[in-house]
């Protein structure tokens, strides 16, 4: 409910709709470009370097790091790759607070408190592994695995909503 956040729009007439987007990106604080670092660029990491949804909600990644010598000082995607030694440093100088975790769950906690000690204050942890920080720090989890298990479940149960019928089972020995 958008009352929450104040009041919007004109009774008996609506929204003006760049009054309300205006107003939904300060809520969001989408109203300025949020510059990011990512950790890791392996292929999933590479894969979001290129991903262009997020200079069309006003983030930018940065700065991308990885330990892997191989890795570092290379270029992807138009990004000189640095050394996690380097991370304090490009976020003091560049004032980030926001950062994308993107390595094997064996290592994301270190990565995460890391970048807590350089001063992130927000992570995106796509590694499958649950993150202990301080409560100040906010984390999200995105787990693709739990993902596709929602939408497994979405599909196999649609017929509760009035859709097709559910999947035949897979389980060896069903009928």
């Amino acid at each position: 409910d958008l009352g929450f956040f104040g009041q919007f729009g004109y009774p008996g007439v609506g929204y003006r709709c760049d009054e309300l987007i205006h107003a939904m990106r300060d809520i969001l604080g989408t109203n300025h470009l949020w510059p990011v670092v990512m950790v890791g660029v392996g292929n999933l990491g590479q894969a979001l370097l290129g991903y262009r949804g997020f200079g069309r909600q006003n983030f930018t990644i940065e700065a991308a790091f990885d330990a892997d010598a191989v890795k570092v000082g290379g270029t992807v995607r138009g990004l000189v790759v640095r050394h996690i030694d380097d991370l304090p440093q490009v976020v003091r100088e560049k004032g980030i607070r926001l950062g994308m975790i993107v390595v094997p769950a064996e290592r994301a906690q270190e990565v995460a408190e890391r970048m807590v000690a350089a001063g992130i204050e927000g992570i995106v942890n796509f590694a499958p592994v649950t993150l202990t920080l301080p409560p100040h720090v906010q984390t999200v989890a995105v787990d693709l695995a739990i993902e596709l298990e929602q939408l497994s479940f979405a599909v196999t149960n649609k017929f509760a909503k009035g859709g097709s019928e559910p999947l035949p089972s897979t389980e060896p020995g069903s009928a």
